[in-house]
This record gives structure tokens, C-alpha cells and sequence, in this order.
């Protein structure tokens, strides 16, 4: 098995081309496609720099509600994208799919779900994962074999992110992630937390407990 699985957060990547590329980069009849022009060079920079055995993009559906607002109404409320960038974003799945890779995308699920899904699946074969997302929630998905590639802040430049990143950034391993975040909150996502827990805080009762599950049980 040569090379890695990448699988790219393509919401995550289409939000930072449309905002950071200007806005007079026009397709036929003057309609937006900085977003397309500049998702489509970041993923064939990820193609040409890490060589990839196969690429699976995900894809968010902002359509139609996930299975999380349904448990939890708040989330992500109050989220409103440019007219120009949801055209764009309509049109992106097509384009991975015209390049050559798979796009993944589901009623009712988020690409987060997919990213989690092909890290798994490609651990269960035995391979490496690469996950491209700018999205901290995915640090759960570090592993020996899965590696996270993070957008450093204020450049194209991207950081790798394995076990030992995600205990020197958030105190506590990849699998207590999700914990982690539900005890610190997650204010992107609409997501309240532990009154009066921040993240070191957070950190020091998984630590002493191993899981909320625990913690609430002691």
C-alpha cells in the first residue's frame, strides 16, 4: 500500500480560498469563482505535495438539517454565508469529482462525519490517513496512523498534528477530544459547555478521570 489516504474537509478549504482570494476573479458572464479557482489549486498542491494513493473530499449539506441540530437546535445557529460563495460551493463537488477524486456528501450529515468515517476506514486497512481541515474537532481523529493537516494562521503553510500536537495544545489525548470539548464548549459551533470550565479546567478533569462519563459518575 504506497502513499496515503487524503481526505480534505472541502467546506473548510472552499470558506479560506473564497475569503482570501479577490473577489474580481470572475467565471462566464461575470458570475464568482474565486472560490473555485483557489479550492482547486489547494487541492492539487496537496496532490503534487504529499502523493496521495487516493483523495476523498467531503462535503457539508447546508440544505437540509444533520442529525446534531435536530439533539441540539442551537448549533451552529446564527452561521450566514455570501449569495456568491454558496453558488460556489454547489458547484465544488462536481469539480473533485471532475479531477478524478471522490466526493463525499450526505442529507443529514456534515463532512466532519466523513472525514471520521475514511480516517477509520483507512486505519482498518492498515494504511495512513492524512485529514486536510482547518476544524479543531478533528484532532480525535490523531493517531500513529492518521495525521491532521492544520491551516497555520496567517499563511497556506500546513501543520501536521498527530498525538503529541493535540496533548501540547489541548492537555489530554485524541480520544478524550470530544469530551474536551463538550466540558470547555466550542462557541463556532454554538456549543455552551461546563459553567465555570475553561480549557485547563477541562483538561485537568479528564486527566483525573479519563472521561466525562467518569467524572459525572465519581
Amino acid at each position: 500500500m504506497s502513499g496515503p489516504l487524503l481526505v480534505v474537509d472541502g467546506d473548510s478549504f472552499a470558506h479560506r480560498a473564497y475569503h482570501a482570494l479577490p473577489k474580481t476573479i470572475k467565471r462566464a458572464e461575470g458570475r464568482p469563482g474565486g472560490a473555485l479557482v483557489g479550492f482547486a489549486n489547494m487541492l492539487l498542491r496537496l496532490w503534487e505535495s504529499e502523493s496521495p494513493r487516493s483523495v476523498v473530499v467531503a462535503w457539508d449539506t447546508l440544505e437540509v438539517p444533520t442529525y446534531r441540530h435536530e439533539e441540539f437546535p442551537p448549533y451552529q445557529s446564527g452561521r450566514e454565508f455570501d449569495a456568491d460563495l454558496l453558488e460556489q460551493l454547489a458547484l465544488l463537488p462536481g469539480l473533485v469529482t471532475a479531477i478524478g477524486f471522490a466526493a463525499a456528501k450526505g442529507a443529514g450529515y456534515e463532512a466532519d462525519d466523513f472525514l471520521a468515517a475514511v480516517a477509520a476506514e483507512g486505519e482498518r486497512r492498515g494504511g495512513t490517513v492524512l485529514v486536510a481541515t482547518s476544524d479543531r474537532d478533528a484532532y480525535q481523529l490523531a493517531s500513529e496512523q492518521t495525521t491532521i493537516l492544520q491551516p497555520a494562521r496567517g499563511g497556506g503553510e500546513l501543520v501536521r498534528i498527530g498525538p503529541a500536537e493535540v496533548q501540547e495544545r489541548y492537555g489530554v489525548e485524541p480520544a478524550q477530544v470530544p469530551d474536551f470539548i463538550a466540558l470547555r464548549g466550542d462557541p463556532s459551533d454554538r456549543l455552551p459547555g461546563a459553567r465555570g470550565v475553561g480549557p485547563k479546567r477541562a483538561a485537568a478533569v479528564l486527566r483525573e478521570h479519563g472521561s466525562l462519563e467518569a467524572a459525572l459518575a465519581a
